[in-house]
Parts: structure tokens; C-alpha cells; sequence
């Protein structure tokens, strides 16, 4: 007697799902998932903030006597984490039910978790947006926990970054934190951002040692017209008055994403 065999449904098949000829359904999953949970908290527009997963806080450096450059990174951390509060605060305090201008990062320690932690100490919810990496990867303790999401693919992580935002604020950072900036400073130039988007970058000391726009205006790159595209500030004050009144201006009456 032949013996009956359940035989796995495609969607059940774990061996094709991680499969090379699945790539597509994978990279439709992280497109879907996060947008369902964004549909069920009601997060339609987001503040994002990027920078270098090596600052340390405040009270970190102080336990360390030693300088190096994460403890050097510090200011920046607490400066991200008061921004974000404030910003939080902010939203909060707006008028109607909806949840408005939440903050996003990308979910791992440093800059992105002073930005979780400062939303989180103004009773917020917040979003983080991980990803896979050789080393051990992490999410910050900060992060709201349904709104803690994990990516393979970076392009969709960088979707996701985006086009829910309606500000970003850029803070020191290396490969990662540039790479993002590039691409987003590109798809503003280029018109593929269509809504108006305020980007902010905090630490003129740093940037103008890590980047020089200006030689990209000299040698004809850029125009000089690009540069308006970036604020450029290293005060907590400066940030969040350019942030809310952008906002105000331009971001209130918008619902959702525009890209």
C-alpha cells in the first residue's frame, strides 16, 4: 500500500523560499511586512536620522578616561538624543489623533540609538530599521517593539528610510551614513524625491573635513544651486527650529508618502 505524502505548498517550501529563484518574493516581503505594520500603528510619515554606530553616550565616555574617536563622538550622540525629544515632544503636542513625524533609525547603536532613545524618554513611538550584517547585529533597546523591523536587502532598508520621511537629520557617521546621504542628496538633485524634503547636517567640523562640497561647486560636479538642498547647523536649537518650521510649512498638510 503506497503511503500517503504531505507534500509542502510553495509558500511552505523553506528550501525554495531561500533559493536564488525566490529572490524576488524575499525582496516583495520586505516591502509588504513593513508596510502592513506601518498601516496597523498608523505611521505615515517618519523623521529620520542616520550617523555612525560607534558614538558612544555621554555617560559611556565618562566611564573611559581614555580619548578615542567613539568617545569623541559623544557630543554627538547626546545631541542626537535631545534633538529627537524635543522633535518627539513636538509632534506630539500637534493637533488631531494621528500619530505625525515619528522618529526612524536604523535601529543600531550610536547616533541611531540616541535617535531611538530620545524619541522613547518623550513616551514616543519609534521606528528602527536593522540590518543583517557579518557581525553581530543588534536592536537598540529604544526602539518601540512592533515597530522593530530587520532587513537583508539594503535597498529595500533605504526604501523604507525614504519614503516615509518627511525630514532627515544626518549626523557624523562612515561608509554608511555618507552612502545614505549621497543616494538621498542624488534623488533630491534629480527630482525623484518629489516632496519637499529638509535634510539637515549636523557637525560642520566634521563634514567639512569629511566632504568638500564646495570643491564640487569649483570643479562644475554639482551646481552651486545643490547646495541648497542641505542645512547645515551644530546646534540642537538651530536643528529643531528649521525641522518644525519645515514641517509646519510644508509637511502638516501632506498624508503618507510622496515619491
Amino acid at each position: 500500500m503506497t503511503q500517503d505524502r504531505k507534500l509542502p505548498k510553495a509558500y511552505e517550501n523553506l528550501e525554495f523560499l531561500n533559493s536564488a529563484a525566490a529572490r524576488s518574493l524575499r525582496i516583495l516581503a520586505e516591502y509588504v511586512e513593513p508596510q502592513s505594520r506601518f498601516n496597523r500603528y498608523r505611521v505615515n510619515d517618519t523623521i529620520v536620522f542616520l550617523g555612525s554606530a560607534r558614538a558612544v553616550s555621554a555617560e559611556t565616555a565618562g566611564a573611559h578616561p581614555e580619548s578615542t574617536p567613539q568617545t569623541a563622538l559623544a557630543p554627538y550622540y547626546e545631541a542626537a538624543r535631545e534633538l529627537a525629544r524635543r522633535l518627539t515632544e513636538w509632534s506630539k503636542n500637534l493637533d488631531g489623533d494621528e500619530r505625525r513625524f515619528v522618529i526612524c533609525s536604523g535601529g543600531g547603536p550610536g547616533i541611531m540609538e540616541a535617535a531611538n532613545r530620545g524619541a522613547s524618554e518623550a513616551a514616543g513611538i519609534n521606528v528602527g530599521l536593522t540590518i543583517s550584517l557579518p557581525n553581530e547585529e543588534f536592536d537598540n533597546p529604544y526602539i518601540t517593539r512592533e515597530l522593530a523591523l530587520h532587513f537583508h536587502y539594503f535597498f529595500m532598508r533605504k526604501f523604507w528610510f525614504v519614503y516615509l520621511a518627511k525630514a532627515v537629520v544626518v549626523f557624523p557617521g562612515g561608509f554608511g551614513t555618507l552612502d545614505e546621504l549621497f543616494e538621498l542628496l542624488t534623488l533630491l538633485q534629480t527630482g525623484k524625491i518629489r516632496k519637499h524634503l529638509p535634510v539637515v547636517l549636523f557637525g560642520t567640523e566634521f563634514l567639512d573635513a569629511a566632504v568638500n562640497f564646495d570643491t564640487l561647486v569649483r570643479y562644475g560636479t554639482i551646481d552651486a544651486t545643490d547646495l541648497e538642498l542641505m542645512f547645515r547647523t551644530d546646534s540642537v536649537d538651530d536643528a529643531y527650529d528649521y525641522v518644525t518650521a519645515q514641517l509646519s510649512r510644508y509637511g502638516i498638510g501632506e498624508r503618507g508618502a510622496i515619491l
